[in-house]
Formats: structure tokens, C-alpha cells, sequence
């Protein structure tokens, strides 16, 4: 599989040691800045370039934050340290990175909610059921701050459009259906409805109403029993299909 931005930004992430953490001075750099667009900034990390394209279920949050390009970077230049071949640094960076942090202890508890059996297990033994991505798949900072989707709307800004309207629905194509499409939280949920709307989706079930499982979403448990009988049916569905 072509790696194209990967081969273009490689030279500088090879210039990266292994001998400490990064931080945003490390990384958040001029020679890893893909765009720029007024106040948003598009950072090139490494670790959704690898596409389970077998997976059974994929979810898609908003855009990776500052915690899972850290964590990728740091995975990714420890197994390129090892001499891994470059497929296998980026299939071990995907995993280690995919939802890391506090996120997918909060995403396990609500995918058991909705149905779906041993969901633990699918960032672990069963992690080749699994594929993880973003609407956005690249990191995005406003200010040096996390995007969260909502200031600028995607709607309103040509870089994010083309990430959100062009290449998430065709890296789905790359997936075999029918597989569970997760979308996660209302701006991830437009992206799905808009592109439903244009005909531009792959023949995939989509979950969507799935409340976003960051821990600063503090409705997010109020919001999952709303949506929990639809989201159910959906999956009994996908699951019988």
C-alpha cells in the first residue's frame, strides 16, 4: 500500500531519539506541519496510515489529539529503532496508539452497552477485528490546542472538507463489508449524515447516535441510554447480517 505522506515527512521523524518522552516541542514542528489554514495547524503522524482493511468493526473519532500522536510517534521510532519493516512499525504503531489513554477505558464500557461482546478484547486478542481512524485522520490544532470539531466547523474550512468529505470515505472503501462503522460523537455523526446524503458512502452498517467517550463529555452516560435501544437494534442487525 502506498505510504505517500509518510515517505514525504520519514527524513525528519528519523531525526527523532528514543531516549526521552516527546513533547509538543518535539513534535508540533515546522518539518512536520503537512497545512496550514489560518489558525488551524495539520500535523503529520504516523499512525493511521496502516487500513485493517479485514476489520469487522471500525470507529472513527473527530481527529487524533496531542495524546495519540505522542504516543505514535513514540511507538513508531522505537520499532523503526529495532529495524522493523516499515508495514509492521506502522501496524504496531496503529495499535498502540488507536484511542489511547483514558478514552478507551471510557469506549469499552459503552461498545458493551450497545451490544457488542467482549469489546476489550478487540484492542487486545482480538485486535484483528478492529480497525481505528479519525474523520480527520491527521492530527489538527487551533492555537497549539486540540481541535474538537466544533470551532471551526468542518463545514467551514476547506482543508478539514477535503479530509472529512474525500479521503475518510474512500480509506472505508479499503475496508471489506459489511462492516460496523462507529462514529463517535455528533460532529463525526454530520460527516456520516452528509456523506449518506451524497451517496458517498461504502456499503457498511453505520452506528450512528454514538455519544463521543472523551472524558470531557460529561453527558456521555445520559446520552448513551437515550440512544441505547436504536443503537441495539443496530448492531443485532449488523451482527445477523
Amino acid at each position: 500500500m502506498s505510504h505517500t505522506a509518510l515517505q514525504e515527512f520519514l527524513p525528519a521523524i528519523r531525526t527523532l531519539g528514543t531516549e526521552r518522552p516527546f513533547t509538543k516541542h518535539d513534535l508540533l514542528i515546522e518539518s512536520l506541519l503537512m497545512e496550514k489554514d489560518g489558525d488551524i495547524s495539520m500535523y503529520y503522524a504516523p499512525h493511521n496510515e496502516y487500513i485493517n482493511t479485514d476489520a469487522k468493526i471500525v470507529i472513527a473519532g473527530i481527529t487524533p489529539g496531542w495524546r495519540q500522536m505522542k504516543t505514535a510517534y513514540e511507538q513508531f521510532v522505537k520499532s523503526l529503532s529495532l529495524g522493523e519493516a516499515l508495514e509492521t512499525c506502522l501496524k504496531e504503531t496503529k495499535e498502540a496508539a488507536g484511542f489511547a489513554g483514558s478514552m478507551r477505558k471510557n469506549l469499552i464500557g459503552m461498545l458493551d452497552e450497545c451490544g457488542i461482546p467482549n469489546s476489550s478484547d478487540l484492542f487486545g486478542t482480538n485486535r484483528n477485528f478492529l480497525h481505528t481512524t479519525s474523520i480527520i485522520k491527521y492530527p489538527v490544532f487551533i492555537k497549539g490546542k486540540n481541535y474538537t470539531g466544533h470551532q471551526p466547523p468542518i463545514d467551514r474550512s476547506s482543508l478539514l472538507r477535503h479530509y472529512a468529505y474525500a479521503e475518510f470515505p474512500a480509506e472505508l472503501t479499503h475496508i471489506t463489508p459489511p462492516s460496523l462503522i462507529i462514529p463517535l460523537g455528533k460532529t463525526a455523526d454530520h460527516v456520516i449524515s452528509r456523506l449518506a446524503k451524497e451517496d458517498k458512502l461504502p456499503n457498511h452498517t453505520y452506528l450512528t447516535g454514538f455519544p463521543h467517550p472523551s472524558g470531557a463529555n460529561g453527558h456521555r452516560v445520559r446520552q448513551l441510554q437515550r440512544q441505547r435501544e436504536q443503537l441495539l437494534e443496530k448492531v443485532k442487525t449488523w451482527r445477523m447480517g
